[in-house]
């Protein structure tokens, strides 16, 4: 319970830490005080409604500083060095204080407790490297990556970092095929930023850049075209303060399948209410084409942050599935889930 008690309260520090860092930097004192209040608000009004004593029998005083949570958590982990979490958790922690080499350490814990969680893994690698002077990934981080692969093939983060540690190596040929096969899974925009890093190991190789039959070749005009009207719902835009350089994506998808879109548009919030027509030209990889498929599911997302990958607090339309050829238009409104 102790320890229960003691990452919860180091979450919640970890998790402000995060939501106010522009005003930290811009404003320190205000930040400090916001969050002083929020935590001791919190815990006052736990003691007041909740059951302080289910999560702390020893009704101890919960930590109100990130370093009072390290401290306390250190403490725990000395008593019972057995807790996966607590390791990782104090790792993250050191990370967000910028301590490395004490993030390697605690995550080379976790790891040894959790040797086949591929995640962890990933993150002791990734701790290797932010804890080595030149940011490298060493013998033992590589190994650690090939494991992870050999388990889950297609988990993007081990393959990535492996391909970054073959490139450091000087292996460009090699972190080309380690990373062209992330080309299937990511999204548009992280597809179209990858594509550069293959091209240049490729020609660091002596290796000609990806074919351009990779790159999507045009379906006849009018194969499976959707036509798709996305409008915002009224209450939802008299409500929300929108940014005007916000965007919209028009996203169709395979059902069930993996988020890639198979076609996707992007456009200005301005243009709002508008209608696009989504076909071949607009899928972002070549193995998977809007006009080779009987059914899609259509969304719309407004982004904030013009994005393509979906990022905290981005808003969506309902998805709404479509068989193609589809003989009307389908109608999309974003917001309409909120009421």
């Amino acid at each position: 319970m102790t320890v229960f008690a003691i990452c919860a309260a180091l979450l919640a520090i970890l998790t402000l830490a995060f939501v106010l860092r522009p005003l930290w930097r811009a404003r320190p004192l205000p930040a400090a005080a916001f969050a002083g209040t929020l935590l001791l608000a919190t815990f006052v009004l736990y003691g007041l409604i909740g059951t302080p004593a289910a999560l702390n029998p020893s009704a101890r005083a919960a930590p109100a500083t990130m370093d009072a949570a390290i401290a306390e958590l250190e403490a725990e982990l000395q008593r019972d060095p057995r807790q996966t979490d607590g390791w990782r958790l104090l790792g993250r922690a050191y990370r967000e204080q910028q301590r490395p080499v004490d993030a390697r350490n605690a995550y080379a814990r976790a790891a040894a407790l959790a040797p086949d969680d591929d995640d962890i893994q990933v993150e002791y690698a990734e701790a290797r490297a932010l804890a080595d002077p030149q940011r490298r990934f060493d013998d033992e981080a590589v190994a650690a990556l090939r494991r992870v692969l050999q388990r889950a093939p297609q988990h993007q983060r081990a393959r990535w970092f492996l391909g970054i540690a073959q490139r450091q190596a000087g292996d460009a040929a090699a972190a080309a095929r380690t990373w062209e096969p992330l080309l299937t899974v990511v999204d548009a925009a992280t597809a179209a930023s990858l594509r550069p890093q293959i091209d240049a190991a490729r020609a660091a190789a002596g290796m000609p850049p990806l074919p351009a039959a990779q790159t999507a070749s045009p379906a006849p005009a009018g194969a499976n075209a959707l036509t798709v009207k996305v409008a915002l719902d009224p209450d939802f835009a008299s409500r929300v303060r929108l940014r005007g350089d916000a965007s919209v994506f028009v996203i169709a998808r395979k059902p069930g399948g993996p988020p890639m879109p198979v076609a996707v548009e992007k456009r200005a919030l301005q243009e709002m209410p508008l209608t696009v027509t989504l076909d071949d030209a607009d899928g972002p990889m070549p193995t998977q084409k809007l006009s080779a498929l009987k059914e899609v599911e259509v969304i719309a997302r407004l982004s904030a942050s013009g994005n393509a990958m979906r990022q905290e607090g981005d808003v969506e339309s309902k998805p709404v599935r479509v068989a193609l050829p589809a003989k009307q238009p389908v109608e999309l409104v974003i917001g309409a889930a909120d009421r």
